[in-house]
């Protein structure tokens, strides 16, 4: 599974259908849900059916919508897939598929672009990170994306038992040859973990070791680790892989509402000075339109119907007529999305914050500006 990356959010959301609309649909297959295939094809067609019903009439959504039921029908490899988004628009013979090892809310969305939000919260949640593991004789190096195990790396150097010491040896003399074996089995064991980064690649390191050995450890890492260990986390270096994707996933889900505090934060304290900061959706469709925005920051699930100008693209909360060209604008069901595809095809970056207080009272959307 090849996973999604901001430049392919950037290429699906720059699509238009000229004369019909794309249609996006969702679909939560994760097993843990849904036990049986069956029961994914039955929740499948019961959203399909009803996105029939709003949107009949269209041949080119009807058409759509047939395309992805037939595809669902078709069967879905479930041992890695557990969401599932779909893009299609018959009338241009445009059609993807992006298969994602997380899952997804079910969602059928019809507009003039892909709804690309879904994929933009995967993206923003799910960072590639490094989780090195050791303890005095082993250490194991893994790198999860989306949530899935992408590189495992082990090494083991075991320390000598007690009858392979020459009896000479004098038990202080012992001990300092142990320490210095486990002081270079750990130094091998950054230098593995730095060799992963360069043939991998990762934002963020976790380190689970025990205490009396986690502090040496992290001083033998490279500079370049060093600044991006983010935690460290109790997991022994025998856990099973599922033991140590659950605590990668815990952690990440901690590093991710932190960072969005971070952004929120700054917002609030830009917007209250008034300069490099707006919020509320008003004011902040105007500076996407004026091509302001550094980073838009979204109160995840928040909607609002609005407009779009076909003649000069301007989008705001109000319609009909364009302030911009004076033109009539279309009313789209969700300007909050609009808003989304505009900042991604700006190359601003987009945060989607899951459950943060601030930035509902803030009006469930802002922006941090460039000027």
């Amino acid at each position: 599974m090849v996973a999604i990356t901001e430049d392919d959010i950037r290429s699906l959301a720059s699509f238009r259908g000229e004369d019909a609309p794309v249609t996006s649909v969702y679909l939560d297959v994760d097993g843990g849900r849904h036990v049986r295939f069956q029961d994914v094809v039955r929740s499948a067609e019961l959203l399909l059916r009803g996105a029939l019903q709003k949107h009949d009439g269209h041949p080119s959504v009807t058409a759509d919508l047939q395309r992805v039921q037939e595809f669902v029908r078709g069967g879905i490899d479930r041992s890695h897939t557990r969401g599932l988004a779909l893009f299609s628009c018959s009338a241009h013979a445009f059609w993807r598929v992006v298969e994602l090892p997380v899952a997804v809310r079910d969602q059928v969305v019809v507009n003039h672009t892909p709804y690309v939000r879904q994929l933009e919260v995967v993206v923003d949640e799910y960072e590639r990170f490094g989780l090195l593991l050791a303890d005095k004789q082993r250490a194991r190096v893994f790198v999860y994306e989306l949530g899935e195990v992408i590189e495992s790396t082990e090494l083991l150097e075991p320390l000598p038992r007690g009858d392979d010491v020459d009896r000479s040896y004098r038990r202080d003399q012992v001990q300092n040859h142990e320490t210095a074996l486990v002081h270079q089995h750990l130094r091998h064991a950054a230098d593995v973990a730095f060799q992963v980064f360069q043939d991998r690649g990762f934002e963020r390191l976790i380190i689970g070791a025990p205490e009396e050995i986690a502090n040496e450890l992290r001083s033998l890492l490279h500079p370049y680790l060093q600044e991006r260990v983010e935690a460290r986390c109790s997991i022994s270096v025998g856990a099973t892989v599922d033991e140590i994707r659950q605590a990668a996933l815990t952690v990440e889900a901690e590093v991710m509402r932190r960072k969005e505090a971070e952004l929120v934060s700054r917002l609030r304290d830009a917007v209250g000075v008034g300069r490099l900061g707006v919020a509320g959706l008003d004011e902040t469709l105007k500076a996407l339109v004026e091509r302001r925005v550094e980073t838009l920051l979204v109160s995840h699930g928040y909607t609002h119907p609005g407009w779009r100008c076909p003649s000069c693209d301007h989008v705001c909360r109000v319609g009909r007529t364009c302030p911009v060209c004076q033109s009539e604008m279309h009313g789209v069901d969700d300007v909050v999305e609009e808003a989304v595809e505009d900042a991604i095809n700006q190359s601003c970056d987009v945060e989607i914050c899951v459950g943060n207080a601030d930035l509902d009272v803030l009006g469930g959307i802002g922006a941090i500006l460039r000027y």
